[in-house]
This record gives structure tokens, C-alpha cells and sequence, in this order.
């Protein structure tokens, strides 16, 4: 017996009001960080409930669009996706030492932003069709199906790395990393290519102690600087390890409940450098402290519980794989951003989701969230479940 429901009565209402959670933390955050600036704070404010409506015009828009007529935009949306960072790479704008925008005249976009959708949406369909078609399940099959994620996967990748964008360019890893996992190759090949990483890893250790000029050629300078600074934070407060060592004693002072709204040290003094962006968790922690974090962190743990739950529920694989995606995207950015803010990763420069200031980043994940809501609503719920199988 199947239990019919309008689209309206699919809509996850708690996926909504988890969004609305954060972005009354954003919104708060960002007028308290940028009290720093001589702007007035609401200034940033207006212009992120701007980003957060735009951002809901996008969802209701994708919402309304049957996922999978996403199917039939794989190819164009890539390759369209592709040609972007190839014009970045010869005709790009270079500021601050990254190449990473295109003039448009009116404004400026970051095609690295949207590659991480269109990636997703690629990859769920290659692994969509490869799976409920696949015959060959031998270690050689699997291989195959390595080795078309990858070949869709590492092009952005390395274009992105090159723009410099590390940040980013580890969300393209970890979007095709979940992909892998979801893809059911045999667990000897994952383990296999987790040495290959340790044994990469190792050998520019190596290369950094015996050849410093061929380990130039892989890690730059700047990249390096940050590394360092993640390492040895106390080695060089003034230099290297300057916005760490200021986050952290943010952090730290806030202890838990915070200094108060408005009130942080560090949050409204002009010495730590894009705290309404990169830092923002800082922010947060100096001014709400331990209990105010736990809040934020709760939000965001039932925010995925929800996703992971919607990615098994759902009995269409193409939709699992879209989810799954959106997943790899959103938890990586959240556990990055965060950690590097409290020391535990190197400086990237991921704006941390929902909750930084920001337009590019904000809708790439609000359109992500379109995504998972439209695959929510198209779940047909049965008494006696039925999955879609890969047999068929």
C-alpha cells in the first residue's frame, strides 16, 4: 500500500527550520564581527539577508524541477563547468595572489563555486548508470569505475589547485572521495589508495628535508607558510602563525558563555583579519563561548542527520548519489573551516557554510540544499519498502 503525499506534505520542514537556525546565527555573528569596520555593522547584514533570499528564490526554483531531469544536464553543465576554470586559467582576474574570477564588468563570478555542483551532478549519474547496469564485478570492474570518477574528478581538481584554491580544491577531493566510498568498489582498492596517499605524503616530507627545490615545485611558498604556521602557531606569532594564534585566544576567552554580544576582544578590535569571513567561528567562540559553539555544532550535527537520512530513505540511487554529494561538499567545509579556526588544520580559507559572509559560497550551498529538499519530495514512501536495486 502506498501512502501518497502532495509535495507540499514531503517538504522537510525540519531541513527549513535547521536553515533558519543558522542563518539567525549568521546574521547575529556577522553584525557583531563586523563592528571591527568602519562601516556600519548592518551594512554586511543587509547584505547577507540579500544572499539569503536570493538563496531561497534558487531553492524554491530547484525544488520545482524533477531531479531527475538533472540527468540531461550532466554533460553540458560540466563541460560548461570545465570551460569556466579554462578561461580563469588564461583570462582569469588576479588579486591577492590567486587567479580565480572572471570580469563580467558588472561583477565578478568564481566558477570553482559552482564546479562543486556540477561535479556532484556528474558523478551521481556516471555512478547511477554504472551501477544499476553493471555486469562486470570482478576487481577489473572496479577498477573501471575508479577510473571514470576519477577522470571526471581530477581535471577540476588540478585546475582549481593551480588557480592557487587549496580550500576549494579539497572539497573537490572530498566530494570525489564520498563518491568513491559510495560507488561499492572493494575495500582492498580504498585501503590501497589510502597508502598511495600516506606514501605521498611521506615522500614530501622527504623531499622537504633532502630536496627542497623539487618539493618547491609541489607545495608553494604561501602554501607552505601555512603548514608552518599550523605546525609550529607560537614559532611565529607576528607572521605565520598570526590569525591562528588570534583565533585562538578569541576562542579561548570566551570560555563558556562567551564575553557577551558585541563585547569580544578580538571580534571588535581591528586584528583579526576577515572574521566576518574565514574566522567567523572565532567570533563565535569569543563572544558566545563553549555553550554557543555546542549550539552551532548540535545545529549543524541534526542539519547532516537529516541529509544521511534522506540519502537512505530514498529508494531512487540516482537521488542516494545526489545527497550523498551534497554531503561530501557541506561536511568537509563545516569540519575544515572549524578546525582550522581552533588549530587542528592549516589555513584554507573555506568559508564555513550558512554562517560566513559571503555571496558565491552561500548560494552554491543553498542550491545544494535545493537539491536535497527536491530529492525528499520525490521519495515515494511504501508500507513494504522497496529500494531501487542495482540489478537492474
Amino acid at each position: 500500500m502506498q501512502e501518497r503525499k502532495s509535495s507540499l506534505q514531503q517538504l522537510d520542514y525540519t531541513l527549513l527550520f535547521l536553515m533558519f537556525v543558522l542563518m539567525c546565527i549568521s546574521l547575529l555573528a556577522i553584525y557583531s564581527a563586523s563592528g571591527q569596520y568602519s562601516v556600519d555593522p548592518s551594512y554586511f547584514v543587509i547584505r547577507q539577508l540579500i544572499w539569503f533570499a536570493v538563496g531561497a528564490v534558487i531553492i524554491v526554483g530547484v525544488m520545482f524541477v524533477d531531479y531527475d531531469f538533472f540527468k540531461n544536464l550532466t554533460v553540458p553543465v560540466y563541460a560548461f563547468g570545465m570551460l569556466l576554470l579554462l578561461i580563469v586559467e588564461f583570462f582569469g582576474v588576479y588579486r591577492n595572489g590567486a587567479q580565480r574570477w572572471i570580469n563580467l564588468g558588472v561583477t565578478e563570478i568564481q566558477p570553482s563555486e559552482f564546479m562543486k555542483i556540477f561535479l556532484i551532478l556528474a558523478l551521481a549519474h556516471l555512478l547511477y548508470k554504472v551501477t544499476t547496469h553493471r555486469k562486470d564485478t570482478s576487481i577489473q570492474g572496479d577498477l573501471i569505475i575508479l577510473f571514470k570518477i576519477l577522470a571526471l574528478g581530477i581535471p577540476p581538481f588540478f585546475l582549481i589547485l593551480k588557480q592557487p584554491d587549496l580550500g576549494t580544491a579539497l572539497v573537490i577531493a572530498s566530494i570525489i572521495g564520498v563518491m568513491i566510498l559510495m560507488s561499492g568498489i572493494r575495500w582492498r582498492i580504498l585501503i590501497f589508495m589510502s597508502v598511495l596517499v600516506i606514501l605521498g605524503i611521506s615522500i614530501l616530507v622527504w623531499l622537504y628535508n633532502a630536496h627542497f627545490d623539487i618539493f618547491n615545485i609541489f607545495i608553494k611558498s604561501h602554501q607552505l607558510d601555512r603548514i608552518l604556521g599550523w605546525l609550529d602557531p607560537d614559532g611565529d606569532t607576528s607572521g605565520i602563525g598570526y590569525q591562528l594564534n588570534l583565533a585562538l585566544q578569541g576562542i579561548g576567552s570566551g570560555q563558556f558563555y562567551g564575553s557577551g554580544f558585541m563585547q569580544g576582544v578580538q571580534t571588535q578590535s581591528d586584528t583579526l583579519p576577515e572574521i566576518h569571513t574565514d574566522f567567523i567561528f572565532a567570533a563565535i567562540g569569543e563572544e558566545f563561548g563553549f555553550f554557543g559553539a555546542m549550539v552551532l555544532l548540535v545545529t549543524y550535527f541534526l542539519l547532516f542527520y537529516r541529509m544521511i537520512m534522506i540519502a537512505l530513505t530514498c529508494n531512487n540511487l540516482y537521488g542516494s548519489y545526489l545527497v550523498a554529494g551534497v554531503i561530501g561538499l557541506l561536511v568537509f567545509q563545516v569540519f575544515q573551516n572549524i578546525a582550522m579556526t581552533i588549530g587542528l588544520m592549516p589555513i584554507t580559507g573555506l568559508a564555513l557554510p550558512f554562517i560566513s559572509y559571503g555571496g558565491s559560497a552561500l548560494l552554491t550551498n543553498m542550491l545544494a540544499m535545493g537539491i536535497i529538499l527536491n530529492v525528499n519530495m520525490r521519495t515515494k514512501h511504501y508500507m513494504f519498502e522497496a529500494r531501487e536495486s542495482v540489478a537492474e
